[in-house]
Parts: structure tokens; sequence; C-alpha cells
């Protein structure tokens, strides 16, 4: 990725979303070229100088100090995450990474995470910093991707990724009804990690694939949104136990390179517990050999990509 380009981008967008009446600043005149602030406003407000903040924009300065970034995000009034986007953005080389050439070997999960995961009685997976899927109990796989091979996350090659799933799969538009909101919150996060990591080569292709194949994507990417979506609500409308309403909890695996474990739950006595019960039981009548020897009920199904 084209670090210094994207800090300019970013910086550019976040210019734009705030007026002079936003940071109490007086606007004179009604004709103004720019949306949102101008350079010399937002320099102004951070205390640097213009010449400094118009090479900084442009990429010409990588050795901004934690005070000018720091200053920054104030003037921007950026969140946490967006600070930190900031300086990953503005500082590629001093992010704490090991130095190793990204993306050359995949990631597998641990066998005690395995185990973990394969208890737990509620939907879970394992997810790289890319969004593969390196685990999944059966319930993960019915609930996110149950017309795909459970079996894809121990094929490094065949993983499903659940950002393509998302926006190239015609799935996920009968799966999440509130798509877009979805769309949302997956790109803030796959813009957090890309910031983080621009050497890792697989990444890139990723965001490269989605974008040529993905108006929606491309035009959500463009935006910069970034926000760490470590816990929230996921409306689904399942095809086999219709409407649920599940939290979900996405936790930093430690010793690890990014992984994460993602797991839902539902509200006790709701109706989505209910569904979700009712989809465990699904998912263990599958599993129930028929007689003869014949295949499984529910048998995995290819893993296919459609849109």
């Amino acid at each position: 990725m084209d670090t210094p380009a994207e800090l300019g981008d970013f910086l550019r967008t976040r210019r734009a979303r705030l007026q002079p009446e936003d940071v109490g600043l007086v606007a004179y005149g009604r004709s103004r070229r720019v949306p949102g602030l101008r350079r010399e406003e937002l320099a102004q407000l951070a205390g640097v100088s213009v010449a400094y903040y118009t090479r900084l924009e442009q990429g010409q300065s990588g050795n901004a100090s934690d005070g000018v970034l720091d200053a920054l995000a104030r003037a921007l009034r950026l969140t946490p995450d967006e600070h930190a986007h900031l300086r990953n953005l503005a500082r590629p080389g001093r992010t704490g990474r090991t130095g190793r050439r990204a993306g050359a070997r995949p990631q597998s999960a641990g066998a005690g995470v395995r185990q973990l995961v394969a208890a737990m009685g509620t939907p879970a997976m394992v997810l790289d910093l890319r969004h593969d899927v390196l685990a999944w109990n059966p319930l993960g796989h019915a609930l996110m991707a149950g017309h795909l091979d459970a079996g894809g996350p121990d094929r490094p090659e065949e993983r499903p990724n659940t950002q393509r799933i998302l926006f190239l799969d015609s799935h996920a538009r009968e799966l999440y009804p509130r798509w877009e909101e979805e769309a949302k919150r997956a790109v803030a996060a796959l813009r957090l990690a890309a910031g983080a990591r621009p050497e890792d080569r697989r990444l890139a292709e990723l965001i490269g694939e989605l974008s040529m194949r993905s108006e929606e994507f491309a035009a959500l990417w463009a935006r910069h949104p970034v926000r760490d979506c470590t816990s929230g609500t996921k409306v689904f409308h399942h095809p086999l136990v219709g409407s649920m309403s599940l939290q979900f909890e996405m936790m930093r695996l430690p010793d690890t390179d990014g992984q994460r474990l993602l797991a839902f739950s539902a509200e006790p006595g709701s109706p989505s517990e209910a569904a979700l019960r009712l989809l465990a039981a699904s998912v263990s009548e599958t599993a129930i050999p028929r007689p003869h020897g014949g295949p499984r009920m529910g048998a995995d199904r290819s893993r296919g990509i459609t849109g």
C-alpha cells in the first residue's frame, strides 16, 4: 500500500467533515473552494506552519513527532482508533512490527485455541488479520457460512474470508438484513488493519480484489472509515431459523500475529436465543449418519463465491 498517499487521503477526508464553525473559527465569505476546513485553518488549530502541514498531507514528511500528530488528532477531533491510524500512516516504520515479510506464510490457529472454539456452545471462529477464517466450530460455520465447505479453514489456499463473503457472496445479502451497516463496519476494521500493516502483500491483494469486484466496497474504502469493531450487535436473517439479534465479542489472542476470537451470544430468554438453540439442534442433526453407511445429512457443500 502507498502509505504517503493514504496519509494524505485520510487527512483530507477528516478535514472535509469539519466546518469552521464546528471548531470555533469564523468563516469569512460564502464561497469556499474546498469542503470543510482549509489547510490554513487546520494548521492554525494544530499550531503548526501551513508549509509543514502541507508537506505532511503530501506525504513528504516522515518524521512527524508525537506532539504534532496529537495536535492534529485534537484539531480534527479524531476518535482513538482514528488517532492510532494517523500514527500508523504518518510513521509506518515505527509501529513495532517484527520486520518479517508479511503474507509470505499462511497462519494457523493453535491447538489450544481450536480446542477452545470446538468446546464453545455458541457460534465461534478464529480470524487472522486479513479476516481469513482459521477455525470455526459447527455452530459458527452454520451461522455465518453454512453453504460453504466446513473444512475450508483447514486448507490455507481455500480458506473462507469474511470480507470476501460479505461483499462478493450473494448469500450475505440475505443473511444480513442490515447489509449496509455490516459493510461499513467491515471496511472500517479493514482500514485499521491496512494502516497497521502496509507491508502485508496478501492484505493488499484482498483490498485490491474487493475494490475491483465490488463498487460498494470501493466507494466505502474511499471514505477512509476507521474503527476497531471489537463488540456490538449483528442482526441476521438465517435461512434455517429466521431472524436473530446476536451480541458479538472480538477478542485478540495473545502471542499471535493479530489473530482474534469472534464469538456470538443471544440474550437469555429472548426469541434470538430460541432461534440459536434451534440452529444448534439442526447442526446436531447433520452429524447423524444415515443407515447403511450413507453420507451424513446436510453434507458439506463446495466452497463457491457468487456475485
